[in-house]
């Protein structure tokens, strides 16, 4: 009953405020002030500048804006905060500088109020660097409360639903968002200054192909057929490759209709980059000295820290066959191992339960899974998986049944995928016959038959390093973050039941 009249009470509170605020706009709009109808305000320097360096800008006149966060002292001099990109800084307004009615105007501000002020940079006697006001402009009105002012912005619900509330209210936030930006430009900026181009493939696809995922499906109305949202890129970067492109990267969104968690959500990014005349070693060296180069240029150095782990991206990183993994972590010699159902009785006897009957490839595969895949905290590359479980990757030479394929794995989560792209015409298709196979049995991760892909193919693909890397999570890891969610400024949420 007590949580009841708490909560009736602040509704009542809420609900006050709002009245008040509109009450302020509607006065302000039949004063002929109506701050909505203001178009532009010209902001010669922003808080982080001034801030970082105060003596270049000690007594010189400034043009910020921001929004009102704190307002203390209301007699014929007051302070208060504005908060711009950047951060926040100090503003002292007196009555003396503004007027009296500017002033008694000024004392009418909310909290979260757009404002733009003039004035000039100077430290208080406390020693705060702030802007001594000359004139303001309100640029616009801001009807609801902050969170803060009630009991802050916690609940991840909220946050993740209201995010521009969450930018607001806590900085720790906006700061991760601006990594995240700063982490993508060098991304590019690396690949740029390798000689890769970056280009652009659809996101609407006839055939979802390129990955083992479960496709969005959408539909034509003017072509009259289904389509799919893309899963991959890979067999349209692939097609560059054959036209001769040599080097080409896409770094965009893409889309699974799979489970949301901590680690996935159905909208993400990938970055997938292909180059020409090298093979999955070639990807192995790109991408450590990219993560490596990526994380000492935004972040300042190599050795990070990840939810209490210290890891260290500096190259080389470690390198291990699949089955070398599965011999180190599960005491299990695949090589040892002659059939499925040897393979199948191993697995069983050490607590794995299996669907059907796989084989030996796909057991080894699980095997890694479940036992030394959460090993593998500081970088480690795994490589020659199984070809079963890689349709796209060409096999090993001296091992025919394993394929020159890695996967990167960082806190004992996967980073990054590669092979040495597949460029047989004549096995490609065989392997996409049987994947089809597959997926009219019912499984609708295998990927389809794309009969345009092979004739690309049977033009030429020459040797072939092909390379992905996921986006979020590579910036979950330099932003020290533990949910997807919270590196996408808008994730995946369930629709808010209207109460």
């Amino acid at each position: 009953m007590s949580d009841f009249i708490e909560n009736n009470s602040e509704q009542n509170d809420l609900n006050e405020i709002l009245r008040v605020r509109r009450t302020k706009l509607t006065e302000l709009q039949e004063a002929g002030n109506d701050p909505f109808h203001i178009v532009k305000y010209n902001v010669t320097h922003r808080t982080g500048e001034i801030l970082a360096d105060f003596e270049a800008y000690e007594n010189k006149n400034v043009s910020l804006a921001g929004r009102l966060m704190s307002k203390r002292g209301m007699g014929k001099s007051s302070f208060c905060d504005i908060q711009d990109r950047d951060g926040r800084i100090q503003l002292y307004v007196r009555i003396n500088d503004l007027g009296e009615d500017k002033y008694e105007d000024f004392k009418k501000l909310d909290i979260g109020d757009i404002i733009g002020v003039t004035g000039r940079v100077f430290k208080t006697r406390m020693g705060e660097i702030s802007v001594h006001v000359e004139n303001y402009t309100l640029l616009s009105k801001s009807l609801r409360p902050l969170p803060e002012k009630f009991h802050g912005l916690k609940d991840p619900d909220i946050r993740y639903r209201q995010r521009y509330l969450d930018l607001i209210v806590n900085p720790d936030v906006k700061k991760t968002f601006i990594t995240r930006s700063r982490i993508i430009a060098a991304i590019r900026r690396y690949l740029d200054g390798r000689d890769f181009l970056e280009v652009d493939t659809p996101i609407l696809n006839i055939i979802a192909g390129g990955a083992a995922a479960r496709p969005f499906i959408t539909h034509h109305n003017t072509l009259g057929i289904d389509m799919y949202l893309r899963i991959a890129p890979e067999l349209y970067l692939k097609r560059l490759i054959v036209g001769g492109l040599e080097r080409v990267y896409e770094l965009g969104r893409m889309f699974r209709n799979e489970g949301i968690s901590i680690k996935h959500n159905p909208e993400f990014s990938m970055m997938e980059v292909y180059q020409a005349y090298t093979d999955y070693h070639g990807m192995m060296e790109l991408a450590e000295n990219l993560i490596s180069t990526v994380a000492q240029e935004v972040l300042g150095t190599m050795r990070i820290k990840y939810q209490d782990q210290e890891i260290d991206l500096t190259p080389p990183w470690t390198r291990l066959t699949m089955i070398e993994a599965v011999l180190k972590y599960a005491g299990v010699d695949f090589d040892k191992i002659k059939t499925d159902e040897e393979a199948r009785e191993i697995a069983e006897a050490k607590g794995l339960e299996l669907e059907g009957k796989p084989v030996k490839g796909e057991i080894l595969s699980m095997m890694f899974e479940e036992f030394a895949e959460p090993n593998l905290i500081q970088p480690t590359f795994i490589l020659d998986y199984p070809v079963e479980i890689s349709p796209l990757t060409k096999r090993k030479p001296d091992r025919p049944e394993l394929t020159e394929r890695f996967e990167l794995f960082i806190t004992g989560r996967e980073f990054g995928n590669a092979y040495s792209e597949l460029n047989d015409p004549i096995d490609q298709k065989e392997r996409l016959i049987d994947q089809a196979k597959k997926r009219e049995a019912g499984d609708e991760e295998a990927n389809m038959m794309d009969d345009d892909f092979i004739t690309a193919l049977e033009h030429g693909l020459p040797p072939t390093g092909g390379l992905g890397i996921g986006i979020d999570r590579l910036i979950m890891l330099l932003t020290d973050s533990s949910s997807i969610k919270d590196v996408l400024l808008f994730p995946t949420m369930k629709p808010k039941e209207k109460e």
